[in-house]
């Protein structure tokens, strides 16, 4: 005989720490943003430290002429996580964010989800936080000033993440929408960075030692040409970031020591797909585990060819579970079905429409 009054409180089990946007807000708020991205750093490099122990593989992508959609999935053998992510350059118009996402980590050994949590201000903050990382290892030392070419929603990122792990106080800013450029200096207002707004990217590099490429259209650009790079800087190519979008001149690619996160995806997408397959390039794992060196001098040119890869969204999200016990901003979301008798998913179907019928009588 079926209880009619049955109506058990969801076992723990049941519940996955879901980060709304809110609480992701919240939670950069209550570590400060610029300590935010450094903790996501040291996940990063952390991880990185570990590539060997990763299961690797280009994103998944479905793509459109608007767009791209994109899985990128990764597991440690312990643990696996994966992202959801778009790439829209025309969501603008239409008052879209141009990049969202989501993201999931879960036990590998069980399968069952230990987070869930919103990736659109999470990305921006692991991109931000990525560039600044490798830029440890590639910029001249000492480095005060950067150019960031494409002053739109990852600008402000960039330029506090190396402020904040760098010591970065100098930016010269330039966007074909000059009212871009203003929002910036604006948002970074008493940060203790000095923001110039420039005419012409050619002012805008000017004195630079780091040079920021963040532009949105999904095309191929020059945004640097050749004669715009002269030695000794490093360049943070992040905006080609997928197939059919660039954003450099070839000709600066083959002057400088070019550094990936993993080379068969940044050749699909990044600026390598400019170059034949077997062009050298040094994956950045390599460089922060002493197996390959960075910088070797003053005059030499860095690229960062950014594309995003999947082991940095894995350490994000394992930054957001680490500190969520801290900082307690997450809801319990009731995600998974949690049966008294695993075997009796339909009975708990069952139940819970008695149940039903039953409170309405």
């Amino acid at each position: 005989m079926t209880d009619r009054n049955y109506n058990p409180a969801p076992s723990e089990l049941a519940y996955v720490p879901f980060v709304s946007v809110d609480n992701m807000m919240k939670n950069v708020h209550a570590l400060g943003v610029e300590e935010f991205m450094m903790g996501i750093a040291k996940y990063i490099e952390a991880d990185f430290l570990r590539w060997e122990t990763f299961d690797k593989k280009p994103r998944i992508p479905a793509h459109a002429p608007q767009g791209v959609i994109e899985l990128m999935p990764t597991s440690d053998g312990e643990t696996f996580g994966f992202k959801y992510v778009n790439g829209h350059p025309g969501n603008t118009y239409d008052g879209r964010q141009t990049v969202t996402g989501f993201g999931v980590l879960s036990d590998l050994s069980n399968g069952y989800p230990v987070l869930f949590t919103e990736m659109t201000i999470l990305t921006a903050l692991r991109t931000a936080a990525n560039s600044a990382l490798a830029a440890k290892y590639l910029a001249p030392k000492g480095s005060t000033t950067m150019t960031i070419i494409g002053n739109g929603a990852q600008s402000d990122f960039q330029c506090l993440a190396f402020k904040a792990m760098l010591g970065v106080n100098q930016i010269r800013a330039y966007d074909i929408d000059a009212d871009a450029s203003v929002r910036l200096a604006r948002n970074l207002a008493g940060s203790g960075i000095d923001v110039t707004i420039c005419k012409t990217a050619e002012d805008a590099i000017e004195g630079a030692q780091i040079i920021t490429t963040v532009t949105a259209d999904k095309k191929y650009a020059t945004i640097l040409t050749d004669n715009m790079v002269g030695p000794g800087v490093h360049i943070n190519a992040v905006g080609g970031d997928c197939p059919g979008k660039t954003e450099l001149h070839r000709d600066i690619l083959l002057r400088s020591d070019i550094f990936v996160e993993f080379p068969d995806q940044t050749h699909i997408e990044g600026e390598f797909q400019q170059l034949d397959r077997d062009h050298p390039v040094t994956e950045l794992w390599e460089v922060y585990s002493g197996k390959a060196e960075g910088r070797v001098s003053d005059r030499q040119i860095t690229l960062f060819d950014s594309v995003g890869f999947a082991i940095e969204d894995f350490a994000a999200l394992r930054y957001v579970r680490d500190i969520l016990p801290k900082t307690g901003y997450f809801e319990k979301l009731d995600l998974l079905a949690d049966p008294d008798d695993p075997r009796d998913l339909f009975g708990m179907v069952l139940r819970s429409a008695e149940n039903k019928n039953g409170a309405a009588a």
